[in-house]
């Protein structure tokens, strides 16, 4: 049951996630056929997305119905741009000609639109200190003049430094509010000193997170790359003649994507049993969140390629992104399992084989029928759903993951 006043994802934040649908569509072609660099590339750019949706989501967050319409509307058009660039980052269109420009802009505008709008607001965002202060925009703003293949790496090193510095500042909150304090009396002192208006600086406060909000905004963001699975399989299948190898294929690929589904709805997003009782930290569950949509998105495209010759045999690195997709899913939800102090036996029995188990798929996939390989990940990600906790309690829903 909803409790009366409960707030829920608005029609400006639903509209909005419209661009990330695309975005998440134009990312997981990049995959279809993977080499070492394509994924790491991918990762990167699903980053870039990823935070963009991410701070703007926050920023909804804590503004609740004050949210400006302007800010949400230059990062759906900033998203949008992104997903458009996104297939021809680093592949020149004609000799020195790619989309890197364009995306680099849309990003940097999309950031510090965001950030400013929770500047304005007068909180900081000690949840998630990436969304305001921009630890790793600045190897964006180099990489302008940079030339590949150096540019990429320094987009790999902002990706780092946002993880570290939301991750190390959070945990200590009152030191980044208190030196947010001290530059606003700075401010203010050296306005006084000019002569300027007598205005007092604005005092910042930390940002208060809606809990139940933000857990169904995360939820809904995995709907989101749950639907790109579907997708891929649709695509995939229509315009082939319907034999017993793609239904088999699709059947499964179904049952996969229905199974990461109800992982969510049994567990929540974090797909941890029992994780809702004890909560987790933005800085602990953002990190997790990121990674498992990449994974159910890398898993995605895979589904498609399947789809695509299920009788033949997956080659070229196909099978690493689809079962290496599914096991990076399972080790970041294992992550948030060890960090709520899930049950040893749920640790050991269940998610650790599902780590370990999609990985040996993918080592022999080349020697498997396609459509097996998608049979043989549906039985792994199956063996998480048998699991019952004691006390016979399945869990709770995506809306009580996170706590304030």
């Amino acid at each position: 049951m909803t409790e009366a006043g409960e707030r829920h994802a608005s029609w400006l934040e639903l509209f909005f996630d419209l661009v990330v649908v695309v975005a998440v569509a134009q990312l997981a072609h990049r995959l279809e056929h993977p080499t070492w660099a394509n994924v790491g590339l991918f990762v990167l750019l699903y980053y870039a997305v990823w935070s963009v949706w991410t701070t703007l989501t926050l920023y909804s967050n804590v503004r609740g119905e004050r949210t400006r319409l302007r800010s949400m509307l230059i990062g759906m058009f900033g998203i949008a741009v992104m997903a458009a660039a996104a297939p021809d980052v680093a592949h020149e269109m004609a000799p020195g000609l790619t989309h890197d420009g364009w995306f680099m802009a849309a990003y940097i505008v999309c950031r510090i639109s965001a950030a400013q709008s929770l500047q304005r607001s007068g909180t900081i965002m000690t949840a998630w200190p990436a969304a305001q202060l921009g630890a790793g925009l600045t190897p964006w703003l180099v990489s302008i003049w940079v030339e590949p293949p150096w540019r990429y790496a320094l987009w790999g090193l902002a990706l780092v430094l946002d993880m570290l510095f939301s991750i190390r500042s959070s945990r200590r909150p009152e030191r980044m509010i208190d030196e947010m304090r001290r530059q606003a009396e700075r401010l203010e002192q050296r306005r006084a000193r000019a002569g300027g208006p007598a205005h007092p600086a604005l005092r910042p406060t930390a940002a208060v997170l809606d809990p139940a909000h933000l857990g169904e905004r995360l939820g809904l963001f995995v709907i989101i790359v749950l639907g790109e699975a579907v997708m891929q399989v649709v695509m995939a299948s229509s315009g082939h003649s319907w034999e017993p190898p793609l239904g088999l294929a699709a059947a499964a690929g179904f049952g996969l994507i229905v199974t990461l589904w109800w992982l969510t709805l049994q567990y929540g997003v974090s797909a941890v049993p029992g994780a809702h009782e004890r909560g987790l930290r933005a800085y602990v569950a953002l990190p997790a969140h990121f990674a498992m949509t990449a994974g159910i998105t890398a898993t995605a495209a895979g589904l498609g390629v399947v789809a695509a010759e299920p009788a033949g045999h997956l080659h070229g690195g196909v099978g690493w992104v689809l079962g290496g997709g599914l096991a990076v899913y399972f080790a970041a939800s294992t992550a948030l399992g060890l960090a709520t102090r899930a049950e040893r036996r749920w640790i050991w029995g269940w998610a650790v084989p599902t780590i370990v188990a999609p990985l040996a798929v993918a080592a022999v996939s080349g020697l498997l029928a396609a459509w097996v390989v998608v049979a043989l990940l549906l039985v792994i990600a199956l063996w998480r759903v048998v699991y019952r906790p004691r006390g016979g309690r399945p869990g709770g829903s995506v809306e009580n993951v996170l706590p304030a």
